[in-house]
């Protein structure tokens, strides 16, 4: 391996990028460092200024030009911090997510467009190689993961489906659960998939590391005025890194952000993380019943917050 190597490599790579936005205005009507800002601020359930510094590795001065802009056109918005009233929280408004999600609509479009040259037994080799490059020259992965490494999105193709698949494997690994448990599951994501309000229910997936290893879902109760929790779920090799706590406080934001009143969820009493997990952010148990399911004994809960009091 030599300089040239290296250099030969990045005029290769720099003009597969280049290629991919010929034409296209990809991040049009904003800049590069600005869609990445946007990125940041859509995949994250709490951020500041110095955040997003450090993230992207951005001059302050920089930065804060930015968020003036954004802020004028009506993209975010800027408070106190609940953590260190020092530092401004801010967050993206509906018109922002919108925003958002339109870069990130055509960023899919245009990666899948060069992905499907790939011939798919290529693919593997490809994304393999990729790692690779990663660990050995990203100083980020060439540690333990950290909280900060996990990045919240929405769903993308393939990404209902992993959910489906890795909601029955878990719970059939951890619990024993039969496959009445994915056919819930399944059940309950094909009717999101086809019929859901953006802008009341969604989906959060979290990814570490350019993969998938948590997930949950916002819907639409019964009740009137009420929102639900339902699909959380962490893969084991990614615990302990604050993502069950990262996606339950992203639905809550959402949820109070939107105009619900409170959150409800239905949850099992083996479940005992998890049930640590909702007392944490203040859910409230209302009621039990024993039931047989899965092709188990479980006691069924059911679990609520207040998202403009104090629960009780």
């Amino acid at each position: 391996m030599t300089v040239q190597d290296i250099r030969s490599f990045n005029r290769f790579y720099t003009n597969v990028i280049g290629a991919l936005d010929y034409g296209r205005h990809l991040y049009a009507p904003y800049t590069l460092t600005e869609s990445r800002v946007l990125y940041e601020l859509a995949h994250a359930s709490h951020t500041d200024a110095a955040d997003l510094r450090a993230e992207l590795s951005l001059d302050a001065g920089y930065l804060s030009r930015i968020l003036n802009k954004f802020e004028q056109d009506g993209l975010i918005e800027r408070s106190p911090s609940e953590k260190d009233p020092r530092r401004r929280r801010v967050t993206l408004t509906t018109r922002g997510r919108e925003a958002a999600g339109l870069l990130d609509e055509r960023a899919r479009e245009t990666v899948g467009s060069l992905l499907a040259t790939v011939p798919p037994a290529e693919r593997p080799r490809l994304a393999e190689a990729m790692r690779t490059v990663r660990t050995i020259l990203g100083d980020r992965r060439s540690r333990a993961p950290r909280p900060e490494d996990v990045v919240l999105r929405e769903p993308g193709p393939g990404d209902l489906g992993w959910m489906v698949q890795r909601n029955a494997a878990l719970y059939t690994a951890e619990y024993g659960w039969n496959a009445d448990y994915e056919g819930l599951v399944a059940r309950i994501v094909a009717d999101f998939a086809e019929d859901h309000d953006p802008h009341l229910e969604r989906v959060w997936i979290a990814e570490l590391d350019g993969r998938p290893v948590g997930c949950v879902m916002c819907v639409r109760d019964d009740a009137p005025g009420a929102a639900r929790l339902r699909l959380l779920l962490v893969e084991p090799e990614a615990r302990g890194l604050g993502i069950g706590d990262q996606l339950v406080t992203a639905v809550a934001d959402f949820a109070r952000g939107v105009g619900y009143h409170e959150l409800v969820l239905w949850t099992n009493d083996v479940l005992a993380a998890a049930r640590r997990l909702y007392q944490r952010h203040g859910f409230v148990l209302v009621s039990e019943k024993p039931h047989r399911s899965f092709g188990a004994d479980l006691v069924g809960q059911d679990w609520r917050l207040d998202l403009h009091g104090n629960g009780e």
